[in-house]
């Protein structure tokens, strides 16, 4: 937000220099982030003085040009060469010097130098008002007043502006502040507290007068929620013309293009108070004016001449033909002040803050109107700045004021009202601050004290004020006007050692995640904003579990993710589009759902592989990632959780081709598999993707609690290896946990490590190789006592598996 410190002092009366003001208004939290400087004439005319023309002859060598004598109230007259053709003796002209930096119209500079010219000597240039900046005229030299002395500075001629703008940045809450006078409110309150007692000035509406009563029109709130004040007046005989410079030049100041003598006062007026205001082309209005919402679909065309669909909560300014503005946003490209308007409908409202933002938001209008109708503007200053826009527009613009304010307001926003309570702020604040200190701050705040005791006080808050409607607001409003800076600290420094389990979730996490990084995985971190039309990919995910947002930013981010698939698989696929195609990814990320319960959030852990394991090299030949890394990786993480009675069953989600659901109970810890090509294709993925998702707060309460250790073992290990001819029903889990209800004790690890089916067996047969690890960690295992071990391992698969030693 830019403030105009002279405009700024039309307000309060200070002769502090912008940088303590600027330090001031930071100190009160409008922190200034820079303060630059503004002139009406860039440059100033610095280097620019008055000339008299003493004589004017032809060039000797040029047709077009002029050479002239000119007086600037030195000693020795300046020789100038002139190509303009009003040029002429006895004139008295702008000219600017040697060294003097001018600026063409792109406000590029240039400096004046002494030059040559057709072989003839110029020291300096007589000016044209397009030159100096002074207007568009460029048709010759600019002539000055005959009686002007020669060697004045041309700057003492002309009403240059020198302002300086404060560069604010405002915080979303600060609603009162979004104006100069919001501005001046606030600086008040600091003078006072710095020992300066300022005045503030508002400006006079006395003079408000209703000329002629020629020209009514009604009009009717059909919504007073969305509208809870409108008032609107008539102006007949305006002309429309440019702003006067004063105008032109405070706009300027703070960013803004002149438009129109009109459409400027309402500008000035918005920044001037803080109330936005729209002017109509009153012959354009047929009948009344009807604030009210239209059905969903309305077209409607606005300023930019953009045809916008409406939506049914949009409120808008309609009159009994159709709609002619939207309410507090953006005005109609039908209605709008032109060239040819000689009336005028004026209208200043207050808006419900809520409907403004979802209008602005969905229709992506981010104007200044908009900006503060949807942060709360003051409701009690609607009447007063239609008055001053109307006197100013009568000002600059001529006319009469040719009806009654309408002023529709059936049900007043009240006042807040809060109780502060003395103990509160020294607890607070960390420190005891005077009664009649803390009175003064807010009153200079113009929060009334409406009842006074020995705990507290009884306060009203101004309406203006959103932001301010609990004891703590007003406490931070006491600090921040006392100021932060005057507040005492210890220097004693305390500190607390906090005991956190070992199963905290962020240490977890950041196990976890170094482990995975060390295997060669980059961690992503995906918005959990996601388009609706993935629940359409898997039949596990409903849409009336969706989360949806109310108030969206596009329908892509429209909806909160049922799972973390959809978003990993984007970044895979936009990294395989950029020719990045072997990728290892994690994320640590949130799923939410719309349950009957309630809305539920669910912390995950997924897991991507695509491509290959190892990049493309002379020594190593490429190997495709597969579904054993996977599963690799995911009894890596198990195993750091400490998780070892695990189940193995198929996996039930249908975002799988093939895959392994493992838990622990009754809990589900981990899905993992190959991802359906169906899906992939969906995001233009054409090589295999292997997808885990962990359910990460199951597995923080399935993890070991206490760590367990054995020594490591004395004795050497024994391997055996059994080739079994079995039924193809029969799987490796049924093999496994045989093996170790046979031998608990000696046998450490089982290992299948080769599988065959196909030519020379028995019709539904298939061969598993199985390794047997055993040890016995007190002595060295014998061959005696291995034997009886494999016989009795292999008796029990005969006898209970139908199985067949090869």
């Amino acid at each position: 937000m830019k403030i105009s410190y002279n405009w700024l002092k039309q307000f309060i009366k200070i002769d502090w220099n912008s940088e303590e003001t600027a330090a001031l208004l930071t100190d009160l939290g409008l922190e200034v982030e820079g303060v630059e400087k503004y002139q009406s004439i860039k440059g100033a005319l610095e280097g620019v003085v008055v000339g008299h023309v003493l004589s004017c002859t032809a060039h000797p060598d040029a047709d077009r040009l002029k050479l002239t004598t000119v007086d600037i109230g030195t000693e020795t007259p300046l020789q100038i060469v002139c190509g303009a053709p009003n040029v002429a003796t006895g004139q008295k002209v702008a000219v600017a010097t040697i060294g003097t930096i001018l600026y063409d119209k792109e406000g590029n500079a240039f400096t004046i130098k002494k030059g040559k010219i057709r072989g003839q000597e110029s020291y300096g240039m007589l000016c044209a008002e397009e030159e100096l900046g002074l207007g568009k005229a460029n048709d010759g030299i600019l002539i000055l007043d005959p009686s002007v002395t020669a060697g004045t500075k041309a700057a003492s001629l002309f009403k240059i502006e020198n302002d300086e703008v404060f560069e604010i940045g405002l915080t979303p809450n600060r609603a009162d502040a979004m104006s100069h006078l919001g501005t001046a409110r606030d600086l008040r309150a600091g003078l006072l507290q710095s020992g300066v007692n300022a005045e503030l000035m508002t400006p006079s509406v006395s003079n408000f007068r209703v000329d002629m009563r020629t020209l009514k029109i009604d009009t009717v709130i059909e919504d007073t929620q969305l509208a809870p004040r409108y008032c609107g007046l008539t102006i007949s005989g305006i002309t429309v013309k440019p702003s006067p410079k004063w105008l032109q030049d405070r706009l300027k100041a703070i960013g803004l293009t002149p438009k129109n003598n009109i459409v400027d006062v309402t500008n000035y007026v918005l920044h001037d108070l803080g109330q936005p205001l729209h002017a109509f082309d009153a012959s354009k209005i047929n009948g009344k004016i009807i604030v009210k919402t239209l059905p969903s679909g309305t077209k409607f065309t606005t300023l930019d001449d953009v045809e916008r669909s409406l939506h049914e909560e949009d409120l808008m300014i309609c009159d009994e033909k159709g709609p002619l503005c939207i309410a507090g946003v953006f005005g109609g490209k039908n209605s709008g002040v032109t060239e040819q308007t000689n009336t005028l409908f004026l209208e200043s409202a207050y808006f419900n803050p809520v409907s403004i933002r979802k209008t602005a938001k969905r229709h992506q209008l981010n104007t200044d109107a908009s900006f503060r109708f949807e942060r709360g503007v003051d409701s009690n200053i609607t009447a007063y700045a239609l008055k001053r826009a109307a006197l100013l527009i009568q000002e600059v613009a001529g006319g009469e004021i040719t009806s009654d304010v309408s002023d529709i307001y059936q049900k007043k926003i009240e006042d807040f009202t809060v109780f502060l309570n003395f103990q509160n702020v020294k607890k607070i604040i960390g420190q005891e601050i005077p009664k009649d200190i803390i009175k003064q701050i807010l009153v200079s705040l113009e929060i009334k004290v409406n009842s006074i005791s020995e705990t507290g006080l009884g306060l009203t808050i101004p309406s203006y004020r959103v932001d301010v409607q609990r004891e703590i607001d007003v406490i931070e409003e006491i600090l921040r006007v006392y100021g932060y800076n005057n507040i005492h600290f210890s220097k004693k420094f305390h500190a607390t050692v906090a005991i956190s389990p070992r199963n905290e979730d962020y240490k977890l996490q950041n196990i976890i995640g170094n482990q995975l990084n060390s295997q060669g995985f980059h961690e992503i971190m995906a918005n959990s904003l996601t388009t609706a039309s993935y629940i359409a990919l898997s039949e596990t995910l409903k849409e009336e579990y969706n989360v949806t947002m109310l108030n969206p930013l596009s329908n892509d981010l429209a909806t909160l993710r049922q799972s973390l698939l959809f978003s990993g698989l984007e970044a895979v696929s936009y990294n395989i589009n950029r020719k990045n195609n072997d990728l290892k990814l994690f994320e640590f990320g949130k799923t939410y759902h719309k349950f009957l319960s309630g809305y539920e959030e669910h912390k995950h852990l997924s897991i991507f592989l695509t491509g290959n394991r190892n990049q493309e090299s002379w020594t190593t030949p490429a190997k495709p990632t597969d579904f054993f890394l996977l599963k690799g990786h995911v009894d890596a993480i198990l195993a750091r959780f400490g998780i070892q009675k695990t189940q193995n069953s198929p996996v039930t989600s249908d975002i799988f081709s093939e895959g392994i659901a493992i838990g622990a109970g009754h809990n589900a810890l981990v899905e993992f598999g190959l991802v359906k090509k169906s899906i992939l294709k969906h995001f233009n993925i054409k090589q295999e993707v292997y997808y885990a998702d962990f359910n990460w707060e199951t597995l923080i309460k399935a993890a070991a609690s206490k760590i367990k250790f054995t020594d490591i073992p004395k004795y050497p290990e024994v391997r055996r290896d059994l080739a079994l001819l079995i039924n193809q029903n029969v799987n490796y889990d049924a093999i496994y946990a045989l093996a170790k209800q046979t031998e608990k004790n000696i046998l450490k690890e089982i290992n299948l490590f080769d599988v065959y089916q196909g030519d020379n067996l028995p019709e539904g047969k298939k061969s598993y190789a199985l390794s047997f690890i055993l040890q016995d960690t007190t002595k060295t295992l014998t061959d005696t006592q291995i034997d009886k071990i494999m016989n009795k391992l292999q008796k029990t698969f005969e006898t209970e598996l139908d199985a067949v030693l090869r």
